[in-house]
């Protein structure tokens, strides 16, 4: 299990004024990105590979 210690969270720029229906991305961490529910920061935390995060961030946008 990854520990999230000293990750610094921000906000998804996507996630705008929606009344706390946010994503939050970790991507200082080495190796790794980490994604998870700004309503729950003790919850589960989603983990991709950077180069795979990347790429599904690419996509998204392209996507829109």
């Amino acid at each position: 299990m990854a520990d999230f210690t000293g990750a610094r969270w921000r906000k998804s720029t996507r996630s705008g004024d929606n009344g706390g229906e946010c994503v939050e991305v970790a991507d200082d961490l080495p190796g790794l990105v980490a994604v998870r529910d700004s309503k729950d920061p003790v919850g589960p935390v989603l983990t991709f590979a950077p180069a795979a995060w990347t790429a599904f961030t690419a996509q998204a946008k392209r996507a829109q």
